[in-house]
């Protein structure tokens, strides 16, 4: 039974709390918060942190009234309509199912949370009377006038049938990033570049083209010394018949996040680092296509660019209209579920098909699946002292 929080109305302020007050959360969260409060009604109420000085020093900056170090005192002190979770994966689960039971709708950073395990609890504390509340999972460039636009094109057929798919997340992180206990490891990230960096494009990647059927994988540990990989390569084909590669990497001194789509009338292409507008996107007809049509093909309309800002926009849209919103539930889903699949065809050498991996197998309750040499070690092995 979830606790009554009424609906705001078009005139009444939605009620928002800030949970994680580090990095991600002053550099997107709170601007995108506070844009909106300048255009609709809206207020952040309070933030939470476990860090009594880091959540009392983002509330003086940002003018906030109520400060927590406990999130379920929040929770039933303030009432919020929405809670925004900037915190580490591993904390996703449990903090996410705690604000639905209160009542309030969630909008989880990514990765969403370690395991398809952890997803599927957290679907199960949704409500169920058809209007919420729904948490959602912040996949933000798939939001904006660019992935729209390209978007219909595909889903109407404009440029024909996709054909060949290149989906590229090369980044670089060195040695110094890696040098925070936390990074690089299952418990803490859920997974390398696959799971906390191309997940990105991978979404945006399965929006476009719609649900994929089967994936091979290798994965590799070729510079950090992590529990996790470092770069993965895949292979996915998709329902429509397209076949793409995928490439993550935290290896690549040259960055780029690049999606590339060649259907049978034109190539459609996104080349950006961490957020695209329209001027990314590069839309290449075949030879005999009428500049006429080729025009509208390239004609994307008023720039929004994608940023937490867009999603957030029709988040509360879909939050005042009680309806669920895009990147929860199934659709917020199928990329966590993409990623799984991506390690087990990486760790087993095999091909995995879409929506094999349920409660019995081991990579859906870890995305390591206890493969040897890849799975943490026991903590009496880790901890073991030689003579």
């Amino acid at each position: 039974m979830f606790p009554t929080i009424s609906k705001p109305s078009r005139r009444e302020p939605v009620r928002v709390a800030i949970v994680g007050t580090g990095a991600i959360a002053r550099v997107s969260h709170l601007p995108a918060l506070t844009a909106l409060a300048a255009r609709q009604p809206l207020e952040i109420v309070a933030a939470v942190d476990v860090d009594g000085a880091s959540v009392e020093a983002f509330c003086t900056d940002a003018g906030i009234a109520h400060p927590y170090t406990d999130l379920d005192r929040m929770l039933t002190e303030q009432r919020p309509n929405l809670v925004t979770l900037a915190t580490p994966p591993r904390f996703h689960r449990d903090q996410t199912v705690a604000a639905l039971r209160a009542g309030a709708w969630v909008w989880c950073e990514k990765p969403p949370c370690p395991s398809l395990e952890d997803f599927d609890a957290i679907e199960s504390a949704e409500g169920s009377r058809g209007h919420g509340p729904y948490a959602a999972i912040v996949f933000q460039h798939r939001f904006g006038s660019g992935s729209r636009h390209v978007r219909g094109l595909l889903a109407g057929g404009a440029m024909g049938r996709p054909l060949v798919v290149h989906c590229q997340t090369t980044w670089y992180r060195d040695r110094a990033y890696y040098a925070a206990p936390w990074r690089g490891t299952w418990s803490s990230e859920g997974g390398g570049p696959a799971m906390g960096h191309g997940i990105h494009q991978m979404d945006l990647l399965l929006d476009l083209l719609g649900p994929w059927t089967e994936i091979r994988a290798m994965a590799g540990r070729l510079v950090h010394d992590v529990e996790t990989e470092d770069v993965s390569t895949a292979l996915v084909r998709f329902e429509n018949g397209a076949m793409a590669t995928v490439v993550n990497s935290v290896l690549s001194p040259d960055e780029v996040s690049r999606i590339r789509i060649d259907c049978e009338r034109a190539t459609v292409e996104l080349t950006h680092l961490y957020g695209h507008r329209n001027a990314d996107w590069r839309i290449t007809p075949a030879p005999g296509v009428d500049s006429e049509e080729t025009d509208v093909w390239r004609d994307f309309g008023p720039d929004v660019p994608s940023s937490h800002e867009a999603q957030l926009t029709g988040l509360l849209e879909d939050l005042r209209a009680g309806r669920r919103p895009r990147s929860s539930g199934a659709d917020g889903r199928k990329s966590l579920e993409l990623v799984a699949a991506l390690y087990k065809a990486a760790f087993t050498g095999g091909t995995v098909r879409a929506g094999e991996i349920g409660p019995d197998d081991p990579y859906y309750s870890a995305l390591h699946g206890n493969a040897p040499g890849w799975a943490p070690e026991p903590l009496e092995k880790a901890t073991e002292v030689p003579a």
